[in-house]
């Protein structure tokens, strides 16, 4: 979820060619990379970061940038472990792929053959549902859709999957790609019935373990007892601030794993290396292929050099071209976390970028960096050209809340007394959440499947509220109560995109 919203829709971002060095680019990694990460981790605020490259099957650089808290001095090096977020999905899609070569199953199984429950709100999708259709984002929801039920919460994975039948799809079935973490984890749920083993055992004893990534965590719960970790940033009232880890084990399939720089590059040299470690084979060669076939249309997507080309889903990975050459890419976040991992098979060249804060896009403008260096190509700075237009989007951003505080300074009345608009309301999909009346006109919002997280409401005047959450995650929002002959009947809730991007109507019921 990462900035999530701008990874998974087509992106068009045009940049100009700066000054090039030549067409040698050769010296870019040995010479001047140690330089131009430092320089973007203070010009972006990065506490820390940690890069790996890989080529032909051996390690060009692995290290670690920056601090692992901010505030702290303890340095990052290449066994500390970051929250991955989406980049596991790769793992659950090799995963099933590995039980189809197996013959314990196959993708184009339906789920319900393994999951007699499963059911969706569009009765056919959920009765005709392939493994496949989990895996490549197509039952036709909407991206990020449910997910601000699904996130964080205190649901468990069964309750999450039932609670998958109350989403009205935005999209016919198989009609459209919409990226659907919940479909991730009921694929990872299918992984018991038919090994006997959970989703993280079997990862452990069939990946992690074989490949030599004896530090990588399958789940959230985890992430605390390490030792060597870093912590998770983000920023509040525009200052980087240390945050609690997100608990997202309910969607562990979707996107829990914790992992270095030093396991992810076992990782990728085995899938750039036909799933052999020396001459052992951990993954079958089958198992990598299903993953990468295309499958479902993303969009058309601009490259940072101007290059143009559709982007297409495969089961766990992004597909793509660029320069000629077939990319295998994922970005993962959650809160506090920005990472990528990126493929070029036809040149034995595999990316990993680590961060500890979910305010950045260096991850995203290093892989390019450092892809044109080997493709040679000729520099053009992507970090401050994403920084130029990250900071600009900020701004915009800070304008309009500075707006909203201003209004809220006013101390301009509700239409209605306080009291009016408390109570308890209910939405289908998430369930209830209560309103009570705090200091003054002040309301407070508490959710029932985020027992942890509350919401600050201040009255705009009329029936508005400018909203602030607990968890800065939440982000910051204006909600609209509905009145109807006097009493209040409906509040419409709406979560920062990072997290979903639909709103909740909620109707009040006492």
């Amino acid at each position: 979820m990462k900035k999530l919203y701008l990874l998974f829709i087509s992106i068009t971002i045009v940049t100009s060619i700066a000054g090039a060095q030549g067409t040698d680019r050769s010296k870019f990694i040995a010479d001047s990379l140690d330089v131009y990460v430092n320089r973007a981790l203070t010009n972006w605020r990065i506490p820390g970061a940690a890069v790996c490259i890989v080529k032909d099957g051996k390690v060009v650089i692995m290290k670690g940038y920056g601090i692992k808290e901010l505030g702290m001095n303890n340095k990052v090096d290449e066994n500390t472990l970051f929250m991955i977020g989406s980049n596991t999905k790769a793992f659950t899609a090799t995963a099933m792929a590995m039980l189809q070569v197996q013959g314990k199953l196959s993708l184009d199984d339906k789920v319900t053959k393994y999951l007699p429950g499963f059911k969706l709100e569009n009765q056919y999708a959920g009765q005709e549902a392939s493994i496949r259709d989990l895996l490549c984002h197509r039952l036709g929801f909407r991206t990020f859709q449910g997910d601000f039920t699904f996130y964080n919460t205190n649901l468990t994975r069964n309750q999450v999957i039932e609670k998958m039948s109350h989403v009205k799809a935005a999209y016919p079935f198989r009609t459209q790609w919409g990226y659907t973490n919940s479909a991730f984890l009921a694929a990872g749920q299918i992984i018991p019935v038919v090994t006997g083993k959970s989703w993280e055992v079997f990862l452990r004893e069939n990946i992690f373990a074989p490949l030599g990534m004896m530090n990588t965590l399958a789940l959230t719960e985890d992430m605390p007892k390490s030792l060597n970790r870093t912590v998770p940033h983000t920023l509040v009232n525009g200052q980087l601030t240390a945050i609690p880890y997100c608990q997202i084990d309910g969607l562990a399939p979707a996107d829990a794993i914790s992992s270095s720089a030093n396991d992810m590059s076992k990782w990728a040299i085995a899938l750039l290396n036909d799933g052999k470690i020396g001459a052992r084979q951990v993954i079958p060669l089958a198992a990598i292929q299903a993953t990468r076939q295309p499958q479902e249309l993303v969009g058309r997507v601009r490259h940072l050099n101007g290059e143009s080309d559709y982007e297409i889903y495969g089961l766990g990975w992004f597909l793509q071209d660029y320069q000629q050459r077939q990319l295998v890419m994922h970005d993962g976040g959650v809160n506090g976390y920005l990472s990528s991992v990126t493929l070029v098979p036809g040149e034995h060249l595999g990316i990993i970028i680590l961060t500890n804060t979910d305010h950045n896009e260096f991850f995203e403008a290093l892989r390019w960096e450092i892809m044109d260096a080997y493709f040679k190509l000729p520099f053009r700075d992507y970090s401050q050209k994403y920084l130029a237009i990250f900071k600009a989007q900020q701004d915009a951003e800070d304008q309009k809340d500075k707006r909203l505080r201003d209004t809220v300074a006013l101390n301009r009345q509700p239409a209605l007394l306080s009291g009016q608009y408390t109570g308890k309301y209910l939405n289908d999909l998430y369930g209830t959440m209560t309103v009570t009346q705090g200091l003054n006109n002040d309301l407070e919002m508490r959710f029932e499947h985020h027992p942890k997280m509350y919401a600050h409401l201040q009255p705009l005047g009329g029936n508005r509220f400018y909203v602030t959450f607990s968890d800065p995650t939440y982000g910051r929002a204006v909600f609209p109560f509905t009145v109807e002959n006097g009493k209040v009947t409906a509040v419409r809730v709406k979560v920062a995109d990072f997290v979903e991007y639909d709103p909740y109507d909620f109707k009040k019921v006492q």
